[in-house]
């Protein structure tokens, strides 16, 4: 029979990120399933099947050393670095066939390979949608062999034994989130096999495949109230002496500032990392476009923040696409002109928090939820009217 073993160099495996980062695909955890395909590979051991053969002439043999594969898992994300998995494989089936010619006979040897899994996978976000991950496990594996010879080849004394053992995998992939619930997968991985004729050898196996969140997630927390500074009216001018009699000057226009928080860890407007509103998010945007009901704007400036966590490049965008998407809500659901409304993001550049308050530069947990007042969205009104409510 055949042996298995390695085909590549060994894969490297990617480390498992006990940091926090803030470009994170998704900090809830919750349940995902999903499903691979691709091809298997191995190397068939030639000169251990020419020296079984020794004594009945030259051989020639011909190898079936690739395979169609694939997998179902499921799993679970427990955080947005480290996720647990389990599921079955079925790596395919792989032969040969040697040839004698003199005395004329034929010896086939096939192997079928299948077995359930579980891994520890860890995980490393670089993008909002894109991640890299490794994975190491244990797998149960059965081995299905089948044996025919012709001619002067005697046949074994079991042509069709079977074994199940229990080995180890690892390997590395990447994966990108087309959606908040779905993702597509690359991966590499590698299986270590016991056939059932005392051999051990690697599968190499490389598949893409889908990957389907089932939709638990952290509840949200309620939103915050929101903080509203006071409005600053100039000083109303001193009366001219009887008797002429003035015409009041008409008030300056009234401002009020409004601040959203955009963190999910203190309000719900935004997840950590993320640019969408969720619902939450959408009712405090609603209460707001209420509130300034009837007023004759001048000019409504929403403006983006960051914490420091970040490249100023990646905080730079984060905030301007919060603005940009507050903007578009106030547009697309108040009714407000878009002409009346600008948007920008400044980054981390304004802190809320003081010099020294949150100590640290590695994005932990507790630097993450300390430095949670600094990620923001700002709203200030200008309008004629100065009862704003």
């Amino acid at each position: 029979m055949k042996r298995v073993t390695k085909t590549l160099g060994t894969l490297g495996l990617a480390g498992y990120a006990v940091m926090s980062s803030p470009f994170a695909l998704a900090d809830d955890a919750g349940w995902y399933a999903g499903a691979s395909v691709g091809q298997s590979r191995a190397k068939i051991d030639d000169a251990r099947i020419t020296a079984t053969l020794v004594g009945v002439g030259p051989a020639s043999i011909i190898d079936d050393n690739r395979a169609s594969a694939y997998k179902l898992f499921g799993g679970y994300l427990v955080n947005q670095n480290f996720a647990l998995e389990g599921g079955y494989f079925d790596l395919g089936q792989f032969g040969y066939t040697a040839t004698i010619l003199a005395p004329a006979g034929t010896l086939t040897g096939k192997i079928k390979l299948r077995g359930v899994n579980i891994d520890a996978v860890g995980i490393l976000p670089m993008t909002e949608q894109f991640s890299a991950f490794g994975r190491v496990g244990l797998i149960y594996a059965q081995a299905r062999d089948n044996f025919t010879s012709t001619g002067a080849i005697a046949m074994p004394a079991n042509p069709s034994p079977s074994e199940s053992k229990i080995n180890y995998k690892f390997g590395a992939g990447l994966q990108y989130n087309l959606t908040e619930s779905l993702g597509m997968r690359a991966e590499a991985e590698r299986y270590r096999i016991n056939d059932a004729v005392g051999n051990k050898g690697d599968i190499n196996m490389y598949s893409l495949g889908l990957v389907y969140r089932l939709g638990v997630k952290i509840p949200t927390p309620a939103p915050r109230a929101a903080v509203y500074e006071p409005i600053v009216a100039a000083a109303t001018p001193a009366p001219a002496p009887k008797p002429v009699k003035e015409i009041p000057a008409p008030p300056p226009p009234a401002k009020r500032k409004v601040t959203f928080s955009a963190d999910s860890s203190a309000d719900s407007l935004f997840g950590f990392g993320k640019a969408t509103v969720s619902p939450a998010g959408q009712q405090a945007l609603d209460k707001f476009a209420g509130d300034l009901k009837d007023a004759n704007f001048e000019v409504i400036t929403v403006t983006g923040h960051t914490d420091r966590i970040g490249s100023h490049a990646y905080n730079q965008k984060l905030s301007t696409r919060r603005a940009e998407t507050v903007k578009a809500y106030l547009v697309e659901s108040a009714g407000i002109p878009s002409d009346k409304i600008t948007a920008n993001g400044v980054d981390g550049s304004n802190p809320v928090t003081k010099p020294g308050e949150c100590k640290g530069d590695k994005a932990t947990k507790e630097l993450i939820a300390c430095l949670a007042p600094d990620r923001r969205v700002e709203v200030e009104v200008t309008a004629t009217r100065t009862s704003i409510q």
